[in-house]
């Protein structure tokens, strides 16, 4: 008899998760975490993603990918540059995977995305009030503010915005940001 419970148990878990939906933008992933990781991993990275800066247009991106950089660094981004306190966006709907500081990037936001992309927002001013590790995020909700911090304190207020995929590393984000054709 024990040992049917356990099997039991895993049906019912796996037929109540197969109805599991996000939770609303903004609140914690919780003990769907793993479910929705696994429909991040299913779903494809579509392009064109949402720009994550507000106000931006694709006619204004620039790729910056590739773009030397100090102590012989290549640039693994592209920087959208906008005016200070210009709200940053989710280009992709995923999980908050990380809120913290580095030396290069200053204040920086990671969010697994679609195909368990990983989305590197950088040089932050702030972060949204709202956001935490752990939450699930829409693409186009706020989640901070653009700025300058880390390695970009010499230079005018923007965000570098990286794309990495496991096993890959970083691929250029301009094409995943632009329309095969601008009208």
């Amino acid at each position: 008899m024990q040992r049917l419970k356990v099997p039991l148990l895993l049906v019912f878990i796996l037929i109540a998760l197969s109805g599991c939906q996000p939770p609303p933008s903004s609140e914690s992933a919780g003990w769907k975490s793993p479910y929705l990781y696994w429909q991040l991993r299913k779903a494809p990275l579509s392009q064109p993603l949402t720009l994550p800066v507000e106000g931006v247009t694709q006619r204004q991106l620039n790729d910056t990918w590739g773009a030397a950089r100090s102590q012989g660094r290549q640039h693994e981004g592209i920087d959208i540059f906008a005016k200070r306190g210009t709200p940053v966006i989710s280009a992709t709907p995923g999980i908050v995977r990380r809120i913290g500081t580095n030396n290069l990037g200053g204040k920086v936001i990671w969010i697994t995305g679609p195909e368990m992309s990983q989305h590197y927002y950088a040089h932050l001013d702030d972060y949204a009030a709202h956001i935490q590790e752990g939450d699930w995020v829409e693409a186009g909700e706020v989640i901070a503010y653009v700025g300058n911090t880390g390695n970009a304190k010499s230079t005018p207020p923007h965000l570098h915005y990286g794309i990495y995929f496991a096993g890959e590393g970083a691929t250029n984000p301009y094409p995943y940001l632009k329309a095969e054709e601008l009208k």
